[in-house]
């Protein structure tokens, strides 16, 4: 049986700089996320990748022709309404206007920087499944080593973490795929695959672009733009000699 991976990407307004006290208005944040997936669309369409895009309601609606094109080759998921604000009916009204946008079923939804929010709350809101989840340690953000790596279900909602290697448990999000060296990060994707039998990895549009004039800590924007589209490319490549890629929502409904 071939092994799945998915690529799933959250697609939001560039607010991280806000983070480290640097001032980056409205129109620029939306700019940079603009450009990271233009930078980006080019190759899912060259290796004709399905993908996840986990969508600010607020990106959307700023960019509604461009996330309805995206629509028709990717799956469209909830990244609540704003990424930096959040209020539990953002998680409805964030559905409601990426399926107004896109015409199709939202199913999926990833909290801005891996929050934790309340199951009942999801399913108040209509959702079926969640991918908020980084069931490893991140110093200063939170530490999951209690939390399932595999796909579970908890309080009616099925929750799809993102993937970490077995045993130890290291992360394979986007900081990971920017820092670890290439080979070590794809020997541990390899190993995951042959664990599990799938592969949940995440990133940001705004990777793809020049990052160096923003006051990021040095592991943010160790690589980026071009640079990172390449590496990228390559990991697309070594790992599809020997897996298949797919959207989150397709991946759940065949396990189901």
């Amino acid at each position: 049986m071939k092994t799945i991976t998915m690529l799933s990407f959250d697609v939001e307004e560039f607010d991280m700089p806000l983070e480290y006290g640097q001032d980056i208005s409205m129109p620029e944040q939306m700019e940079k996320g603009r450009q990271g997936l233009e930078a980006l669309n080019p190759l899912l369409k060259k290796y004709s990748l399905p993908c996840t895009l986990f969508t600010t309601a607020n990106y959307a609606l700023t960019f509604p022709e461009r996330i309805k094109a995206l629509s028709e080759k990717h799956e469209i998921a909830s990244h609540t309404f704003y990424h930096s604000a959040f209020k539990s009916e953002d998680l409805l009204s964030s559905r409601l206007a990426l399926e107004e946008i896109t015409g199709k079923k939202v199913k999926g939804l990833r909290m801005p920087r891996m929050r934790e929010v309340a199951m009942s709350d999801l399913r108040a809101a209509g959702y079926s499944y969640d991918s908020s989840v980084n069931p490893t340690y991140i110093p200063g953000r939170y530490n999951h080593f209690n939390l399932p790596v595999t796909l579970y279900e908890q309080e009616g909602i099925l929750r799809l973490p993102a993937s970490v290697s077995p045993v130890i448990r290291l992360p394979l999000f986007w900081l990971a795929f920017k820092n670890y060296p290439y080979k070590l990060f794809l020997a541990l994707c390899r190993q995951t695959l042959r664990k599990r039998g799938y592969l949940c990895l995440y990133f940001h549009p705004w990777e793809f672009t020049d990052l160096h004039n923003y006051r990021l800590p040095g592991y943010a924007k160790k690589i980026d733009g071009n640079a990172l589209l390449q590496r990228l490319e390559r990991l697309i490549n070594d790992l599809g000699k020997e897996t298949e890629f797919s959207t989150i929502e397709k991946f759940i409904s065949e396990r189901k």
